[in-house]
């Protein structure tokens, strides 16, 4: 049963009718003292909740209640609506306990979207009530580890791997973001479809809506015959939109478009087009601070983010360095056809230590690196360090915990500059990085070659 709470009959019947054909059970009311009456009475399974019954605007007489109908039922997911949407607003509700935060006029396919996730999140079954035989095992192909951090994650990929739900992946270059990426699409419904990646900050905002959304014969100089765009490919399946913070703000209104519509229109084409794809974004930006500076839309932002996943930075992790020094030793050992050589304990302490600002990039480098120079049949920790090329962290130039994403990114680029000279390539591979992304981010931070 869905609980409507809003004081607005036309919204109420248009929300019932909009629910009921879509097999949902509906109880409405058209103000706090009814909600409660319902609360009090019956648990809902969710509950659709307007933040306004009067004049006022601030939302504070949906907040008040939001927390009242928590008191009763602090497990039932609050979907809060509102014609005055606002980052503070939806970031209080979110706090206060609602599970999502939509403005008014929605879509009806999103809204429907979110409460499916919203149920399903939410739904509890009893431990025994499916075998384990008859329960789809779930695949973590490639992602290696076994620590508190990266279990938390998988068990919330696990849940919402099944959904349509957007997800939102965060962390610092080099963490796995586009192996989590790929293990919801293989977990998901779509898994049969395509899986189309795009690193937006490789596309330059005058070819996106071609790169994205395809182009006519004859749309443009050059356009010697159709193609499709990524959109299109995608159809039936995900789009992972990789380096989702440098997305150009113009491109980004584009962009919304077709991820609240689901329609897009090709280069020289005026007929609209519909997609059906799950969209997986991805940043090492702190996106939250770029929508306060007005360099990332405020509706994009919480378009993308639906399910927030960050992913934590190596040092963070240690636990797992052996598991995914073993993993890599094996498998450049399968390829080159060597034999595997033992790794010291030692060496296997003095790997654990290093903090990696490249994350598992920069590790795998390493190891790499190690294998290539070094034939012996026994890796000591002296020999990894004669291949390592990174930079230790220390109180002067070391990458604070107090600082942001960005600062540690500079702070690491700078050093590695330095470290190497100023030669890009080597720079690149001291950090894990290509070229390509290096170049990005010394244009992105203005950093002086």
């Amino acid at each position: 049963m869905i609980l409507i709470v809003d004081d607005d009959p036309g919204i109420r019947l248009s929300l019932r009718l909009l629910l009921t054909r879509n097999g949902y059970e509906v109880v409405m009311a058209s103000n706090p003292k009814e909600a409660m009456t319902v609360v009090r009475s019956a648990k809902p399974e969710l509950v659709l909740l307007d933040m306004n019954f009067s004049r006022a605007t601030s939302g504070d007489e949906g907040l008040t209640l939001l927390k009242q109908m928590k008191v009763f039922h602090p497990d039932v997911p609050v979907i809060l609506m509102t014609a005055w949407g606002s980052i503070p607003l939806a970031v209080e509700g979110i706090h206060s306990g609602a599970f999502d935060f939509i403005t008014k006029p929605w879509d009806n396919a999103s809204l429907l979207q979110r409460i499916c996730v919203a149920l399903d999140l939410n739904s509890t079954k009893p431990a025994d009530s499916e075998s384990d035989a008859a329960r789809p095992k779930f695949d973590r192909s490639f992602i290696i580890g076994r620590s508190p951090a990266l279990m938390n994650i998988l068990n919330t990929i696990e849940r919402i791997a099944a959904t349509d739900a957007p997800v939102l992946i965060m962390g610092e270059n080099g963490t796995g973001k586009e192996l989590i990426a790929e293990a919801i699409h293989r977990n998901s419904l779509r898994r049969e479809g395509s899986m189309v990646k795009v690193n937006l900050g490789g596309i330059s905002s005058s070819l996106f809506e071609s790169e994205m959304f395809g182009h006519k014969k004859g749309a443009f100089t050059g356009a010697v015959a159709d193609r499709e765009g990524r959109f299109g490919v995608a159809n039936g399946g995900t789009i992972f939109l990789d380096e989702i913070g440098e997305l150009d703000f113009n491109c980004q209104v584009k962009l919304l478009r077709v991820l609240q519509e689901h329609t897009y229109e090709m280069l020289g084409d005026s007929h609209p087009r519909r997609t059906d794809v799950r969209v997986i974004c991805a940043t090492n930006a702190n996106l939250p601070a770029m929508v306060n500076d007005r360099t990332f839309r405020e509706d994009l932002f919480y378009r993308i983010n639906l399910i927030t996943v960050t992913l934590p930075p190596l040092r963070e992790r240690s636990d797992d360095i052996p598991l995914l020094v073993d993993y890599m030793v094996d498998r450049h050992c399968n390829i080159s056809g060597r034999e595997r050589p033992d790794i010291t304990p030692e060496a296997m302490d003095y790997l654990s230590s290093l903090p990696y600002p490249g994350n598992i990039r920069e590790l795998k480098n390493l190891v790499e690196r190690t294998l290539l120079v070094s034939p012996a049949t026994h890796l000591d920790a002296s020999d990894f360090r004669a291949q390592y090329t990174g930079l230790p962290l220390s109180p002067s130039i070391g990458i604070q915990e107090s600082l942001t994403l960005e600062s540690k990114e500079r702070i690491a680029i700078e050093n590695a500059l330095a470290q190497s000279g100023g030669n890009l390539t080597r720079t690149a591979a001291l950090l894990g990085i290509s070229r390509q992304a290096l170049y990005r981010r010394i244009e992105k931070y203005g950093i002086t070659l």
